[in-house]
């Protein structure tokens, strides 16, 4: 057993508030164990300009550690301007377009905020998880009012970390976790089993086939209890 009781093969505690604000098309409080991460969706009538006249739409991220998320506290990123915070939310941007139909979406964008307000490990993965359903809520309003015919999702998507410690392969890696992790590694899935990424670094030494394939299996098998747990929300 973990440090705080898990088995080596369990992710933490999960919980979901959906509405959570008010103003976005879509929110979303999600927590795993004590990582907690706000989604918001909100819809914006126009493209980028690349995309303008293409009759497509577009799906893009931001993503922020709230100042009093970490200890010690960390400083508001106001441009958004740390290569970290760029790699996680173009992470997060084109892990959740990968489930939508661009074109039935219509010239319009929706943006997905990610702020963490308390960060344990795995803010990333979590702000997918919560993303999707943020976006899934936002893109079911549009369909309600009327602004677009069909739904464009084309499937439910979810993430988690894994890693080795210790010599150990883990699922869903907390701050304490991560921190010593031999291995670190994220991966994020859809419902039918398709990989739409895989971001994997040997922090203290390569590691083999057999370790990743252990890795893979905790993952895949994290992501479909999630994406279980997304569709509750929806019965």
């Amino acid at each position: 057993m973990r440090f705080d009781n898990r088995k080596d093969d369990e992710y933490r505690q999960l919980k979901i508030q959906r509405n959570f604000t008010s103003n976005p098309h879509g929110s979303v409080l999600i927590s795993m164990g004590n990582t907690v991460v706000l989604c918001t969706a909100s819809v914006d009538e126009k493209v980028p300009p690349f995309l303008n006249g293409k009759g497509s739409g577009w799906v893009t991220a931001e993503y922020s550690l709230l100042p009093g998320s970490t200890v010690p506290r960390s400083r508001r990123d106001k441009n958004l301007s740390s290569g970290r915070t760029h790699e996680i939310q173009r992470l997060i941007g084109r892990s959740l377009r990968s489930v939508v139909d661009l074109e039935k979406l219509g010239e319009r964008t929706v943006w997905i905020d990610c702020d963490v307000i308390q960060a344990d490990g795995g803010t990333r993965t979590a702000s997918i998880t919560g993303g999707y359903i943020a976006m899934r809520d936002a893109l079911t309003k549009l369909m309600n009012d009327g602004l677009i015919k069909d739904m464009p999702l084309k499937d439910y998507m979810a993430a988690i970390s894994v890693g080795i410690v210790d010599g150990k392969p883990l699922l869903d890696l907390n701050y304490r976790e991560d921190s010593s992790a031999d291995v670190d590694m994220n991966i994020v899935m859809t419902d039918n089993g398709g990989i739409v990424e895989i971001q994997g670094t040997g922090e203290k030494y390569p590691f083999t086939e057999e370790m990743f394939t252990k890795m893979f299996t905790y993952a895949r098998n994290g992501i479909s209890s999630l994406i279980e747990e997304q569709k509750r929300l929806y019965e």
